[in-house]
């Protein structure tokens, strides 16, 4: 599974600021990233009287829109799905995932933490915190980064999860869900596969084949 790092904290300690000054980092250092927020309230990202607002008020459980630069696909759950579901379902390329949110998963956390908001950090050493981005010395025992240290947290996330991960070569999806596979297996399915098809008529050289099996329904 692509790593998961959440950045947790109060409300307006500055998540979001930090993590937009970390993911350009990132990005410039050659890594593919993807963010996920929890939103405890619910949201919407239609608005009343647009035509994908209708088609769900309609009835629609998907729906999404797509324009040349970006596509985007909201769909109804009954209930709410674990960070790993989420990260399962809808990142697949990228090298890690950086979560605003979701103190309660299981997921290594950085918490955001200022001293004038609250005399505690959330986390404590039984919720996986792995480092702090803070302005005073809270005692727990992980690293403590200033606000202006973004390099040095990209640095500390490249050394921890980054440096040595290797992109998948074959990712198979089971049901919206992405399949683990050992890079053994990788090499199996991707030889096997393009070795089947090169024997087809209209086979040619490409960078990326996608393969899609319909399963039978079970009886």
């Amino acid at each position: 599974m692509v790593p998961v790092v959440c950045f947790v904290g109060k409300s307006n300690v500055g998540k979001t600021t930090f993590l937009e000054r970390l993911l350009p980092e990132l990005v410039r250092r050659g890594y593919r990233v993807g963010t996920i927020k929890h939103d405890a309230h619910g949201f919407s990202m239609d608005r009343e009287g647009k035509d994908t607002w209708r088609h769900a008020q309609a009835g629609a459980a998907t729906i999404a829109i797509a324009s040349p630069q970006r596509v985007a696909s909201i769909r109804t759950i009954d209930a709410e799905w674990p960070l790993e579901e989420v990260v399962s379902r809808f990142f697949w390329d990228e090298d890690i995932v950086l979560g605003e949110g979701y103190k309660r998963s299981h997921f290594p956390k950085i918490e955001v933490f200022r001293s004038d908001l609250a005399d505690a950090p959330l986390c404590n050493d039984k919720d996986n915190v792995i480092a702090l981005v803070t302005d005073t010395d809270t005692g727990l025992q992980v690293p403590h980064f200033g606000f202006h240290q973004v390099n040095d947290v990209a640095s500390f996330l490249e050394e921890r999860y980054l440096r040595d991960r290797k992109r998948p070569r074959v990712l198979v999806q089971l049901d919206g869900k992405k399949l683990p596979m050992k890079d053994f297996v990788q090499d199996f399915v991707a030889g096997g596969v393009v070795g089947m098809l090169s024997q087809l008529r209209g086979w040619k050289k490409a960078r990326q084949v996608r393969v899609t099996i319909t399963m039978g329904e079970e009886e």
